[in-house]
């Protein structure tokens, strides 16, 4: 007998390849791009350490089983067992299924806080990432040229609003980078440059441990970068932010990652849900009163062998696809039923170019070491071979060399074939803001 199963995410997917047998199911994946996210290295890809390209895997490159449509789940029909989908050209088709995965991630956690939505970037996805890239690079290109010392200060401001991993990682990684690009730009060396941190609770990386993210804060603030615990943006405009001290920080720069929410998609599809959105399961990552529906990731509440609920990590989600995958395969009658047990003694926080800090068990790292050991430890959990070796071969490569410092932005944006494009006073090169 052959099953249907309709799958999202495809680390459960490359997983249940190597479980079930051939032919004994039919299995589709939905998705809305053609490739996977490894999201660690998403800091690496805008401080230009990683190629860009080589931070994502092409599904097809590591499914061979799997009929990959791309598009959304737009509904779901428990009773029938069925969903939904909505190709991205309007197409719709409905999926039958005996099983059901739901790994639709999360999306930015925003506030009703006045000019976030225009004056801010998210940093969620490889478009994120390269256009803050880009634009720390225009920021100091302007910097160097301009006269007006105040408009200077604006441009080498940079505030990051969020103590989790993505802050945290994205800042250390892009003042890393910027520190190491101001040798080019002599007439903004001077005035240097001013880098925030703010955090609403009181610690930073809430996801490991204290002592950990105390250790990665006090190197943070040896760099001279300010770490701000117990304050938030109260208003935020072109030129600058106004925290909840009360202070005005002239900034044209501010990057939000104050947490993440399950993606609102998740409405649409009949599961229950907690007060915060996420689906519930239980510890076999099975949704909660449904049979053959499981979820995993950022949009489940998983519970937590050591207390509360699994983090959205990574490091989680990963062990949290193997325990779905083979439940998914025992309930169609290969193998047995896994629950989640999963407890990290281990952490890694990456601050820059072959700098980290980590810790292993009692032992803490820093420095050379503890980057190292974070490389060698997100190698492996990088899907394909293929791009193993070339973010293997990004590092290697760039030991004896600066990072390239070329704004990339118009890839992507080609120049429309309209004469005023090349016409005197005309513009030579696309814009691109926060949202393109």
């Amino acid at each position: 007998m052959a099953w249907n199963v309709v799958i999202a995410g495809a680390t459960v997917a490359q997983r249940l390849e190597r479980l079930l047998p051939t032919q004994s199911a039919r299995m589709s994946l939905v998705n809305d791009v053609n490739f996977i996210l490894y999201t660690p290295f998403l800091p690496e890809a805008a401080a230009g350490t990683l190629e860009p390209r080589h931070v994502v895997t092409p599904l097809r490159e590591i499914l061979d089983r799997f009929h990959l449509r791309l598009g959304a789940v737009t509904a779901h029909d428990p009773a029938a067992r069925t969903v939904m989908t909505r190709s991205h050209d309007g197409e719709q088709e409905e999926l039958r299924y005996d099983q059901l995965v739901v790994a639709l991630g999360s999306v930015s956690r925003t506030l009703p806080v006045p000019g976030l939505a225009e004056h801010a970037i998210g940093f969620k996805s490889l478009a994120d990432a390269i256009w803050l890239r880009n634009h720390v690079i225009e920021t100091l290109e302007e910097a160097n040229s301009t006269e007006d010392d105040a408009r200077r200060e604006e441009l080498l401001t940079y505030v990051f609003v969020g103590g989790g991993y993505a802050g945290l990682e994205a800042l250390a990684e892009l003042q890393d980078f910027a520190a190491g690009a101001m040798e080019q730009y002599p007439r903004a060396r001077p005035s240097g440059m001013r880098w925030i941190l703010l955090e609403a609770g009181g610690r930073v990386l809430p996801e490991i441990d204290e002592e950990l993210a105390d250790y990665a804060v006090t190197k943070l603030r040896g760099r001279g970068i300010e770490v701000r615990l117990g304050t938030t943006i109260e208003e935020l405009m072109e030129d600058s932010a106004t925290l909840s001290t009360g202070e005005r920080v002239p900034a044209r720069t501010v990057v939000w990652t104050a947490g993440v929410v399950p993606h609102p998609s998740l409405r649409n599809l009949s599961l229950p849900l907690g007060e915060k959105g996420h689906v519930i399961v239980d510890d076999h990552l099975r949704v909660q009163g449904m049979d053959g529906v499981w979820a995993l990731g950022d949009c489940a509440q998983v519970p937590d062998p050591s207390g509360g609920f699994a983090p959205p990590t990574a490091q989680h989600s990963i062990r949290q696809a193997e325990v779905v995958a083979a439940n998914v395969a025992a309930a169609l009658g290969v193998g047995e039923a896994r629950s989640y047990r999963y407890s990290s003694r281990t952490a890694f926080v990456n601050l820059g170019q072959y700098k980290a800090v980590g810790k292993i068990g009692n032992r803490t790292l820093s420095g050379f070491p503890a980057w190292w050991m974070a490389r060698t430890y997100h190698l492996s959990q990088i899907p394909g071979a293929a791009r193993k070796v070339r973010a293997a071969l990004d590092w290697t490569v760039s030991l004896p060399f600066r990072r390239d410092t070329a704004e990339v932005g118009s890839i992507g944006h080609p120049r429309p074939l309209r004469a005023e494009e090349y016409a005197p006073g005309g513009s030579h090169r696309p814009v691109a803001g926060p949202r393109d």
